[in-house]
């Protein structure tokens, strides 16, 4: 019952006071007396200046009425308050907010959940007022804690509890709202705000029972949801917070959510972490995605000593929120996720290193297999996430981020990568190495450069056909693979997949388009890299037969890209040095290997001759493909490849019949046209600096050089280009004049025939630049035909057969660390 004074008293009594009085009735069921609240309306707006006094009053009766527990009462003034502020818009609502506020802080703090849920009911009523004027003196940090608190409920009684955990998000949307409005919103982006703000919303967001996994956007709630469901609510509540967030309150924002997920161990499994940051990266504004992946890479810095399973978590994180932000602002930050990724895959092979060396007997070891498979999770999840962040990047910064992955790459002998491999030894190092080249992998996936020297400059593929990453079938399987991403400028590769005899390769509708002259250009500088490359690894004894398919692949991808006619004839001499190779077998290889190499190139020719479409080049390789396929079908690849072939026990026997002809080919292909001079004269790879650097056995000591020696006892008008071979051993016995003998005997079974004919090209391969070698060349045959005066350096006297040369100057060559004289 409202308190009784007598007549005499309430005449004496202000205006406002009586007003107020009248509106509440004698039982408080009733509810507000409507006409005297008119009055009391009328009377404010007449009189602003009344309204602090209004305001002070009411805030007086209702913290009475709390303390006596008089509800009905309570819920008549709050009533009062709400319809008189909404009422009210002028400069003298200032000081009745105040009072307003008041009284709606003595209701957050009473323990009863129904006028919990009144005051917060009132105050978002408030929050959504515009108000003329910024208010500088006014603060929201109680409502923020105690809204926060709200949002914690423990109610025994469940629907009690999700109703003031509702109003407790409401309450904390409202604060947001009005907050954002008032010029002095930056107080709400404190960092001891937003530990109370966020960590609630997630907290209810965690009761949320079907996390959307999908890349997308998550669907917008519907208005029912959102006023009966916590976790939606929440959603929404935060949402509306992050898109609010400016440039310089964004790290505030999410760093709480980062503490709450590690609080909870929400990391491990990681749905929840993934569904929060999918929100954040669609709620922010499109700018500022690089702030939240700069804070996941802090983060994941600082749980770099965390289980495997952990870092995976963040790392899954990191590539959704990579995945949203590849689609709009990637900023500052792209060097900074590749070179943070990388580094804490080289901790994970380190980890597995450690695991791997520290195991022991029983239990220990299980422990230690199941930690190494935990890290190769770790691991896989960074290759996905590099591998889709350079996927999405433009080409001109995939291709940056190519030569920086390349130039992480351990090679042996080197310095030039950033990798720091010491502690990992050889099994580690290997293990970067793949784990470098499955990522360098995925950011190639797809790339199309207009030119091939775009795609593999010199700084890029010299690395990557180095020795170092020829060691294991598995490197070299990566290395082939990457080259393929490059190579193919014109999807191809898929109707190549698989080696096989084609019978008929216009079925493939194979496109290509007219070699251009910096295509051309490269394949002058950087072809003998190639072949090189390919011809090594075909002769590798850890071959399988993924190995031989992407060999086959690249053969036919650079006849298909790279090949003018010139090209053709270096791939077809390359492919019979393969065939030679295993039936002479100098390296001693299994039968099984042998067997391949023979189908690889049955199976390359077979494409090669029927892209130049040569019938007579057709004839015969049709022609010694059916005898194979009645005498040796081990020669070709649908038998050798397949379960249980069965195997010569040796090559030498076979019918020449069998084997593709140097001569039969020259033979086909000069009735076009074509230049086949070189076919005549063996392939053999050039020799590179890397191969004194890497820590196989180095091809110096079994591949030859070349050199042509003009015996100036000829006529000028008859010149006869005898060829030397001459080996790095050969060399050293050649400055020992005591051992003659040994030398004649070695340059004997050395000498070549063939090597009569050799081209200028065929050394113009091995040197730098085709300008510099014609000079060096000319200037050669100048001082041979003059006979100079012996050279300061030393000369040489080279027999070979029944022809002594003439003592000859010394000419430096383009090879490492030698001299031929």
């Amino acid at each position: 019952m409202p308190t009784r004074v007598c007549c005499c008293c309430s005449a004496l009594r202000p205006r406002y006071k009586r007003l107020v009085d009248n509106i509440f009735p004698e039982d408080p069921k009733d509810g507000l007396v409507k006409a005297d609240m008119e009055k009391l309306t009328f009377y404010a707006v007449s009189a602003p200046e009344k309204l602090d006094r209004i305001g002070s009053y009411l805030a007086e009766r209702l913290s009475r009425d709390v303390v006596r527990h008089r509800s009905g009462y309570v819920l008549i003034a709050m009533e009062a308050l709400d319809q008189l502020l909404m009422a009210c818009h002028s400069q003298s609502i200032k000081p009745f907010v105040e009072s307003f506020l008041h009284m709606v802080a003595k209701l957050l703090e009473s323990g009863e959940p129904k006028l919990q849920v009144l005051g917060t009911n009132s105050f978002v009523k408030f929050a959504n007022i515009e108000e003329d004027t910024p208010s500088y003196h006014r603060r929201y940090d109680f409502f923020v804690s105690r809204f926060s608190a709200m949002c914690h409920s423990c109610h025994s009684d469940p629907d009690v509890r999700t109703e003031i955990r509702i109003a407790g998000i409401r309450g904390i949307q409202g604060v947001v709202r009005k907050t954002v409005n008032d010029e002095l919103r930056a107080t709400i982006w404190e960092p001891q705000h937003m530990d109370k703000i966020v960590p609630s919303l997630l907290f209810n967001m965690q009761k949320i029972e079907e996390v959307d996994s999908r890349i997308g956007p998550p669907s917008s709630p519907s208005a029912a949801d959102k006023e009966e469901n916590p976790a939606v609510l929440a959603e929404n509540c935060l949402r509306e917070l992050l898109g609010r967030a400016t440039f310089g309150n964004m790290n505030n924002a999410v760093r709480p959510v980062f503490a709450h997920l590690d609080h909870h161990k929400l990391w491990d499994p990681n749905e929840f972490a993934v569904h929060c940051f999918k929100i954040i990266m669609y709620s922010i504004q499109a700018q500022y995605s690089h702030h939240v992946i700069q804070e996941i890479l802090g983060h994941l810095d600082a749980r770099k000593k965390d289980s495997p399973r952990v870092r995976a978590g963040i790392i899954q994180v990191l590539l959704e929120a990579v995945a949203i932000a590849a689609k709009g602002s990637i900023g500052p930050t792209v060097l900074e996720v590749f070179n943070t990724l990388l580094k804490h895959l080289r901790l994970s092979v380190e980890f597995e290193a450690n695991d791997v060396h520290g195991g022991s007997m029983g239990s220990v070891s299980l422990n230690s297999a199941s930690k190494d498979n935990d890290e190769k999770i770790v691991q896989n999840a960074i290759i996905q996430t590099i591998g889709f962040f350079g996927s999405n990047l433009p080409d001109y910064q995939r291709s940056e981020i190519m030569m920086f992955i390349m130039g992480k790459v351990p090679v042996f002998g080197t310095s030039t990568h950033t990798l720091d491999v010491s502690q990992l030894g050889d099994l580690g190092t290997r293990r970067i190495q793949i784990m470098l080249l499955r990522s360098l992998l995925m950011v190639t996936s797809g790339y199309k450069a207009k030119t091939i020297v775009t795609a593999l400059p010199g700084s890029f593929l010299d690395p990557l056909l180095s020795p170092s990453l020829m060691e294991d079938y598995e490197l070299r399987q990566l290395v082939l693979e990457v080259m393929h991403n490059l190579m193919d400028r014109h999807d191809n590769r898929a109707k190549l997949r698989g080696i096989r005899i084609i019978p008929d390769v216009a079925d493939l509708k194979i496109k290509r388009e007219k070699i251009c002259r910096q295509d051309t250009s490269f394949m002058k500088k950087n072809g003998q890299q190639l072949y090189r490359h390919i011809y090594l690894g075909c002769k590798e004894e850890d071959n399988v037969q993924k190995n031989y398919e992407l060999l086959y692949t690249s053969l036919a991808l650079m006849t298909i890209e790279l090949a003018n006619e010139e090209v053709v004839i270096d791939l077809i001499r390359l492919a019979i040095a393969l065939q030679d190779s295993a039936i002479l077998n100098e390296d001693n290889l299994p039968m099984f290997h042998r067997c391949g190499i023979m189908a690889l190139v049955a199976a390359y020719l077979n494409f090669v001759s029927q892209m130049i479409a040569v019938p007579a080049f057709c004839q015969h390789v049709t022609k010694v493909i059916e005898m194979r396929t009645m005498e040796a079908p081990y020669f070709l690849p649908e038998h050798v490849f397949r379960d249980k072939c069965t195997l010569p026990k040796s090559l030498e026997k076979h019918d020449k019949s069998l084997y593709f002809l140097t001569n039969k080919i020259a033979e086909s292909l000069g009735g076009s046209g074509y230049s086949v001079e070189r076919l005549s004269v063996p392939y053999v790879p050039q020799v590179t600096d890397e191969d004194r650097l890497s820590r196989r056995k180095s091809i110096v000591d079994t591949v030859s050089i070349q050199v042509d020696i003009l015996p100036g006892s000829l006529p000028s008008d008859d010149v006869v280009s005898n060829t030397e071979e001459i080996t790095f051993e050969a060399l050293k016995k050649a400055i020992d004049t005591n051992g003659m003998e040994e030398q004649e005997k070695e340059k004997r079974r050395l000498v070549i025939e063939k090597f009569q004919k050799a081209p200028f090209e065929e050394i113009a391969a091995q040197c730098e630049s085709k300008a510099n070698l014609l000079h060096d060349r000319l200037t050669q045959i100048l001082e041979l035909t003059i006979r100079p005066p012996p050279s300061p350096s030393g000369t040489l006297t080279i027999t070979s057969g029944h022809a002594q040369y003439q003592s000859v100057p010394v000419y430096e060559m383009k090879f490492p660390d030698l001299c031929v004289y």
